[in-house]
């Protein structure tokens, strides 16, 4: 019977209360055991799944399950709270409390049935591996200052008590706004020592949206960069009634405050707290608490507050970096480059929590670095760890092909030679071949060693891509350089990654193999074996802070967390994204249309074009807003009216003199226009239906960006907010 469910698994009886199982064997019933799948190394019982007994509490009907309308039976409910969230049986698979705790999905062995610790515990296997390495490291005017991991633990654990003198109570928040920096990093370990929850703030954030985040999370403490940010603050300042104090971490304080504190200043409060008053707080900690909430974007409606335990954190590092195959001291020491939000959970695990259990360097990039001095930090640090999102990769292949497009014609032809011959050994590697041909090893003594040693790269070893979909164009262009960039699919609720890929575990455009100890369901597949992608492992989040609804959406009665995202399983096991449920175009005709797939091909077959958004929900047919690629201020990150070089040299080979964005808008240009068509038309050539085909096309006079809102902070399309934003133009398509 399609989409309805059987349980294999013994549980108690459904209930209005988070899921409670007394084993994690949960199926749906329209699956077999096939449908789950595990990485290869990731349980030493693979799709071992539990068989009910005839004398054991299951249902194992083919029948939907029974509704939650009463609490499970011999279940203790406390006064005030759900059904289902503390029982004398144990812990729920979900809490929406700040001090709830949670069942711990641990297998009985092999991957998933590590130990538990609590971050304290993490830190300090870390200090006794490798304390006299170095693990932060900070450039201050043209010298960089390290420090051990020695001495970043000392420092965190003075934070922790500087925290206790300011009044931080358990459970409440310690909200960071700021870029990237070694006083980010011991705020954030710190505020956990103290038994707070670290709470990142995106430093593009209205004084609005910080002032809901700090509420929300109860924030006791404010730990800002600078006066720009301590600005905001100040505006929402009498609506903050948890706030105690404020820590400024970078500049010298303007206006001087009882409750405002430099950083030399709150690092010294906490000298006259007793070391024995933070212990007993650290004793009292449980892996399975809450010490993080993570802010979604909040695209549609307020950020919810995804709450990570302790164990989402300690055990997820020790599968990821096992799982990449990072390194560790004495053998090699990995280094990062630290630049992405710390308020989003990719960085937080690449920057943070992976070099933590490995013993590797965390070096911070400058604040203006996504504005153009990333590549002067890469040349310096030369990393052996890169993980960029896809904006990020796009850009630097926009610079290459600016620098190749001058070069001479001797050189562009043997850069495209080289490009065909690392294309070809790198198909060969993904399918298992080693021999390479001599070309190979020409062309990367000649073109790839220096576009490596050009972007700062040449010592790295593992290329990621994460936080949104990279386009197979640009996957194509860097496999062609011979840098493989392995993307990495997760999101906040699952405390970062859930598969993972690296060079010898890769397919073109697959989020790679499920991460040990983790398991993967396609939940109600189509004819092609599409489906919603959903998670089960010990990295899945504690529930979303004071939002029940929401959790229960995401956490399904039988423990899966639904990730939202549409995919399907090759027979390898590799994780193939194919689109967003929520982002699915359903036409007036009933067509389900994933926008993604297409709004990649135009800006593959029409180089000029910055950014795509296919529209055309319950309308009769698809349209498709457009912006051009343009110079950016480098200050406020705002787009400009001047094209950028890639463009211009574009306009150049139509026999176009245009020289600007507004030289080419309202049909202006009529070159540029009748190239965009004959893109268009290429495009909708490789439609699979009618349906498919973009019908109606529009320049906006501006690109897209985190200035103008359009992007998120991680350079993620917010299509909602576009959508409102150019309702009127959206509406032209269809009068």
């Amino acid at each position: 019977m399609p989409n309805e469910h059987i349980v294999c698994a013994a549980v108690t009886e459904p209930g209005p209360g988070p899921v409670r199982l007394k084993s994690y064997r949960a199926l749906p019933a329209d699956f077999s055991q096939n449908d789950v799948h595990l990485n290869a190394a990731s349980s030493s019982v693979t799709n071992d799944h539990h068989v009910p007994e005839e004398d054991k509490t299951e249902n194992t009907e083919e029948k939907s399950p029974p509704a939650e309308t009463e609490p499970p039976k011999n279940v203790e409910v406390a006064q005030g709270e759900s059904p289902g969230l503390t029982s004398s049986g144990g812990h729920a698979l979900w809490t929406v409390h700040r001090d709830g705790e949670v069942q711990l999905r641990m297998e009985k062995y092999g991957f998933g049935s590590e130990p538990p610790m609590t971050i304290h515990q993490f830190v300090r296997e870390a200090v006794i591996k490798y304390g006299d390495y170095m693990a932060l490291g900070t450039k201050t005017g043209d010298n960089w200052h390290m420090m051990s991991y020695k001495e970043y633990y000392l420092a965190c654990w003075k934070a922790a008590k500087s925290y206790l003198k300011l009044g931080l109570e358990r459970f409440h928040g310690v909200g960071i706004l700021g870029f990237n920096s070694a006083e980010w990093l011991i705020a954030d370990v710190g505020a956990i020592f103290a038994g707070g929850l670290v709470v990142g703030i995106y430093t593009t954030n209205s004084p609005d949206a910080c002032e809901y985040v700090i509420n929300h999370s109860q924030a006791n403490v404010l730990v800002v960069e600078n006066d720009t940010q301590l600005q905001k603050i100040f505006q929402v300042r009498e609506k903050l009634s948890y706030v105690k104090a404020i820590v400024q971490y970078k500049g010298e304080i303007k206006e001087k405050r009882p409750d405002l504190y430099s950083w030399n200043e709150f690092m010294a409060l906490g000298e006259s707290v007793p070391n024995q008053e933070l212990e007993d707080i650290l004793d009292s900690q449980k892996p399975n608490q809450c010490c993080m909430l993570i802010y979604t974007s909040g695209t549609t409606g307020q950020p919810k507050g995804v709450m990570l335990s302790h164990d989402n954190l300690t055990w997820m590092s020790g599968m990821a970096t096992s799982g990449l195959k990072l390194n560790s001291p004495p053998k090699q020491q990995e280094s990062v480059v630290s630049y992405l939000p710390l308020s989003h959970v990719a960085a937080q695990v690449m920057d943070i929590w992976l070099p933590m259990k490995i013993g590797g360097t965390t070096y911070f990039a400058q604040p203006d670095a996504l504005k153009g001095t990333l590549s002067v930090t890469l040349r310096e640090v030369r990393p052996t760890v890169f993980l960029g999102v896809p904006r990020v990769w796009e850009k630097m292949q926009e610079k290459m092909k600016e620098v190749g497009a001058s070069s001479s014609m001797f050189k562009r032809k043997v850069a495209a030679w080289a490009k065909a011959t690392g294309f070809q050994k790198n198909m060969k590697w993904m399918n298992g071949e080693t021999d390479f041909s001599l070309s190979y090893y020409v062309a990367k003594w000649l073109v790839f060693s220096k576009v490596r040693t050009a972007l700062g790269l040449d010592r790295c070893a593992h290329y990621f891509s994460g936080a949104a979909p990279l386009t197979r164009d640009t996957m194509e262009f860097f496999l062609s350089l011979d840098i493989p960039v392995c993307e990495l699919y997760g999101m906040s609720e699952s405390t970062g990654p859930h598969t993972i890929t690296h060079r010898d575990c890769f397919r073109l455009m697959s989020c790679g193999k499920v991460m040990h100890g983790c398991k993967n369901l396609i939940y109600q597949k189509d004819q092609e074996g599409i489906g919603e992608v959903c998670f089960w492992g010990r990295h899945v989040f504690m529930g979303y802070l004071d939002m029940e609804d929401k959790t229960r959406e995401a956490i399904d009665e039988w423990g899966w967390l639904h990730s939202g995202d549409l995919g399907k399983m090759d027979s390898d096991g590799f994780l193939y994204i194919t689109g967003r449920i929520k982002e699915l175009i359903i036409t007036a005709g009933g067509e389900n249309v994933p926008p993604v797939p297409i709004e990649d091909l135009v800006k593959q077959k029409i180089p000029i074009i910055s950014f795509a958004m296919l529209v055309g929900d319950k309308a009769k047919f698809l349209s498709m807003l457009l912006t051009l690629k343009c110079q950016v201020d480098l200050n406020t990150g705002e787009p400009q009216d001047d094209l950028s070089p890639e463009a211009l040299e574009f306009c150049r080979k139509l026999g176009s003199k245009s020289k600007k964005v507004s030289d080419i808008v309202d049909g202006k240009d009529r070159l540029v226009y009748e190239a965009i068509e004959k893109g268009i038309a290429d495009v909708n050539s490789e439609a699979i239906s009618n349906a498919q085909k973009i019908q109606k096309w529009m320049i906006l006079p501006k690109d897209f960006s985190i200035f103008g809102g359009e992007l998120g902070p991680t350079t993620k399309l917010k299509r909602p907010i576009v959508t409102k934003m150019y309702q009127q133009q959206i509406e032209s398509f269809y009068q």
